[in-house]
């Protein structure tokens, strides 16, 4: 790479500090997948500086913790920021499967692991310094008129959105870097010329 602050980057102790955890990561990554995005990890985290060397050791091991699923979930709240559990589903091409199914108990256990993970979570109003907004209180039903089902795994009503940590996530691990990284090296000849490796 000709741009002098990436060559620095690359050959600086906290970039091969990434790049030793994610070869440490190689062997115990399952799918090729997963392996594209380490691969993106790394690119993007030499060429940009908008997130923390510890939020992208973080996203590295995401990569043993979630499965593809939860990858293809976070993709989708991606591209439709407001999405609903069910919507979710469908979109996934998923079949229509029973509540009690252990289809449906998979899906909520996956949506859980990304909420307690700061990945995504329900859609939250907040107010112009970014503080959540408190949800008002849900009206009571008149006796007689609770539903008498729980919440549906695929539910359509809820709104899911991806937090901060989310979304630098996708930036990092998802979109491809733009332009290809090389790195070139300059050695001189006995004849006084440069010689050049990629």
């Amino acid at each position: 790479m000709k741009d002098e602050k990436i060559k620095e980057r690359l050959e600086s102790p906290e970039y091969q500090a990434l790049l030793k955890k994610a070869l440490r990561n190689w062997s115990s990554i399952d799918t090729e997948y997963k392996r594209e995005r380490i691969r993106n990890i790394l690119a993007n985290a030499a060429g940009a500086k908008t997130t923390s060397d510890d939020v992208i050791k973080l996203f590295i091991d995401w990569m043993d913790l979630y499965t593809d699923f939860h990858f293809e979930v976070i993709g989708e709240i991606y591209r439709n920021p407001g999405i609903s559990r069910g919507a979710m589903w469908d979109n996934l091409g998923k079949p229509d499967v029973r509540e009690d199914s252990a289809e449906a108990d998979l899906f909520k256990m996956l949506i859980r692991d990304l909420t307690l993970g700061s990945v995504v979570r329900q859609h939250r109003p907040t107010d112009y310094a970014g503080n959540f907004l408190r949800k008002p209180l849900a009206k009571r039903s008149a006796p007689g008129h609770a539903p008498r089902t729980a919440k549906s795994a695929f539910d359509e009503v809820e709104p899911y959105e991806l937090t901060d940590l989310g979304k630098q996530f996708v930036h990092y691990a998802m979109n491809e870097i733009t332009a290809k990284i090389e790195f070139q090296e300059e050695s001189a000849d006995p004849s006084g010329a440069t010689a050049e490796s990629h």
